[in-house]
């Protein structure tokens, strides 16, 4: 924990208040007490309603919250120290706001400081609303009224009240307390007119009452709390040692005057007391203040009354701030024990996750190398799996139910040719696909590479290897890399269509800008029968990712797994919707994907980054090797089981998702059951 940071001594013949909290000079303007303070930062981002009444995702606002916990845990700054900064990332209902605002009212002494970034709305009452995690346009229900807010902040002890908002129509707050006072000068009035700054509020607001917050580049702080950030990280080379929040009020003006926006977005802010002259935080141009040791054996009395004392810097940041959202046991108490389940995004969320099959074995055989994953269409209580590694093998795996995993793998099932002899030394099968009726598989293998049906009782091959366009061969017989080709298969719900996507691109496709550009063949037939290659499609990955596995919805629609690993980072692992309308375009006869129209490629948008799944409390989630999130790991297999059938994601679809160990022990076999709303 860092040490608390000591108030400047006052001047020679000044008296010590009773907080031992200095009286402003001159020169150095009374600052706030960070040691006596407590700064409560709250963000929303991961909204989760239905497309058509749902709030869009912000980003932006785990930026926010990162940037700010950052800027006030700086002791050349802030100077807060580690306990007294307190974030609250997507709270599940509003009692769980005004829970944590009136404990940190109770903490806080001399100032408390509470910021909100998240959607804002405005009531058929015309008054400012704030947003959760599961609010809805046209549902005032889930939303959060801001005369609660009003009201835990009222319980409040302490001196000051500082409320940051970061939301659309935030001046609604000033509106709606009364006359602003946003006028430039309105520090130095309040310098000619108070001698002591003991009580009051300051209220900043990131808009006017009538106007929207914006948030234009999902990866950085929306533009207000950026901004701020910005204004506080840099400091002002013309001014004191300290900031007041009338000077940082006046630099965010002149700094957000020069942003390209939508529209105009000027900040806002209410002074109560004239408490625009307190010394807000140190002044980062500066050399930092000295830190005289305070007169001992100082007792704080309560002040006079033990008025409440208000500081609310309203900061009404952003149309939907993206508040970074910081460890879950960052909390102002000890939170209650988190487990590793919820939104990972609107759209999609961690049910269960399971290491149980981990280094183990079934007759002698390890369950390791699993790398692709199949539904027979119908039944979903059981799971086929196939390993990479030598020989190929199909494991058969009891789940449990999408919410409550209970792994069982079952005698392995080897894969041979027709006649019973070995395929070869390394198989190396990436994908499976379990065809109607459940007696066959098609699987695709790297090695060759080569696409081939099997018997699943049997194991053996049924019938030769399906054709492969000549470009997927390896060079010099194609343009494919080794150990790069067929990873993912899909067979649609109907048995028309099989899709086989390549990991890595053609020699003559290249990437554009490492977005890597891949092909995906389509072929045609029925199933236990025979496939012809038909339409091939264009797919680009995002930046440095590859095309591992991929899901038929239906017969034009995909979902697309996509990998990365990167040394000392650890892995990123995303799945997109992608669309294969009448508009897609076959690009068979293209020499090269390299420099073609991007309309020409297939439309995918992100369903869920796994990073974004909630890991729960510390341990929750073992880790192996660095990862950003313990969740994480090399996602290799996918498959779409059925509908969840109770809980708050009744009515998704559930994904199964397995990490490839490659039988290591520094990797970990772990799988995942995803609700996904398509």
């Amino acid at each position: 924990m860092t040490e608390p940071v000591v108030p400047a001594a006052p001047a020679p013949d000044a008296t010590p208040t009773p907080d031992s909290t200095p009286a402003r000079t001159a020169e150095a303007p009374q600052r706030l007490d960070p040691a006596r303070s407590v700064c409560l930062l709250i963000g929303v981002d991961a909204y989760s309603g239905p497309a058509h009444d749902g709030l869009e995702k912000l980003n932006s606002v785990k930026h926010n919250l990162a940037g700010l916990r950052k800027v006030f845990l700086d002791q050349h700054i802030g100077g807060f120290p580690e306990g007294r900064v307190i974030t609250l990332p997507n709270p599940a209902a509003a009692p769980e706001i005004m829970d944590a605002v009136e404990e940190a009212g109770t903490r806080a002494e001399d100032t408390l400081i509470v910021y909100y970034a998240g959607h804002g709305l405005l009531g058929t009452d015309q008054r400012l609303y704030l947003t959760l995690p599961t609010s809805r346009l046209g549902r005032p229900a889930g939303w959060v009224d801001t005369r609660h807010l009003r009201g835990a902040i009222e319980k409040s002890s302490a001196r000051r009240v500082v409320l940051i908002l970061d939301c659309c129509f935030s001046g609604k707050w000033i509106q709606e307390e009364g006359e602003s006072y946003s006028a430039p000068d309105s520090a130095e009035l309040a310098l000619s007119t108070l001698t002591q700054l003991d009580a009051g509020t300051y209220a900043l607001t990131s808009t006017a009452h009538n106007r929207l917050s914006h948030a234009p580049d999902p990866d950085t702080c929306s533009a207000f709390t950026g901004a701020l950030v910005n204004v506080l990280t840099k400091g002002d080379s013309g001014g004191g040692e300290v900031l007041t929040l009338g000077e940082v009020f006046r630099l965010l003006r002149k700094t957000m005057s020069t942003m390209s926006l939508p529209e105009r977005q000027e900040p806002r802010a209410q002074d109560e007391n004239g408490l625009s002259a307190l010394g807000f935080v140190r002044n980062a141009a500066k050399p930092p203040l000295p830190e005289p040791t305070p007169p001992a054996e100082v007792v704080p009395a309560p002040p006079p009354g033990r008025l409440r004392r208000k500081l609310l810097v309203a900061l009404a940041v952003g149309l939907a701030l993206g508040l970074a959202a910081p460890p879950a046991w960052d909390r102002l108490r000890p939170p209650a024990h988190a487990e590793a389940r919820g939104d990972c995004s609107s759209r999609a969320a961690l049910l269960d996750h399971s290491d149980v099959l981990d280094k183990q074995e079934v007759d002698n055989e390890g369950v390791e190398g699993l790398s692709g994953l199949a539904f027979a269409p119908g039944r979903h209580n059981n799971v086929f799996a196939i390993a990479d590694n030598e020989p190929g093998r199909i494991f058969p795996i009891g789940i449990g139910t999408p919410e409550a995993l209970r792994l069982r793998a079952q005698r392995a099932t080897t894969l041979r040719k027709a006649d019973g002899s070995e395929l070869g030394r390394w198989f190396d099968g990436e994908a499976i696909a379990v065809e109607k009726g459940g007696r066959t598989a098609l699987v695709a293998s790297e090695t060759g590479p080569a696409i081939r049906r099997f018997d699943l009782d049997s194991g053996l091959q049924k019938g030769p290897d399906f054709p492969l366009p000549k470009g997927f061969r390896i060079w010099p017989d194609g343009g494919a890399m080794a150990g790069r080709t067929t990873e993912s298969l899909a067979l649609t719900p109907s048995g028309t269509y099989l899709y086989v996507g390549l990991e890595s691109p053609l020699a003559q496709d290249g990437d554009d800008r490492g977005k890597n550009l891949l092909r995906i063949q389509r072929y045609t037939g029925t199933p236990g029968g025979t496939y012809t290659l038909d339409h091939q499609y264009a797919y680009r990955t995002d930046e440095g990712l590859g095309l591992v596995e991929l899901v038929a919805v239906d017969d034009h629609r995909l979902l697309a797994l996509e990998r990365q690993y990167s040394a000392g980072l650890g892995n990123a692992i995303r799945v997109k919707n992608v669309l294969l309308g009448p508009k897609a375009r076959d690009v068979t006869g293209e020499k090269s994907l390299y420099d073609m129209p991007a309309d020409e490629f297939l439309t995918s948008t992100l369903l869920f980054d796994l990073a974004d799944c909630p890991a729960g409390s510390p341990g929750e989630v073992a880790l192996k090797g660095t990862q950003a999130n313990p969740l994480l790991g090399n996602v290799e297999g996918m498959a779409l089981g059925g509908t969840v059938s109770d809980g708050p994601y009744r009515g998704r679809r559930s994904l199964l998702m397995v990490t490839d160990d490659n039988g290591n022990a520094q990797q970990i076999t772990r799988f995942y059951s995803i609700a996904v709303r398509l």
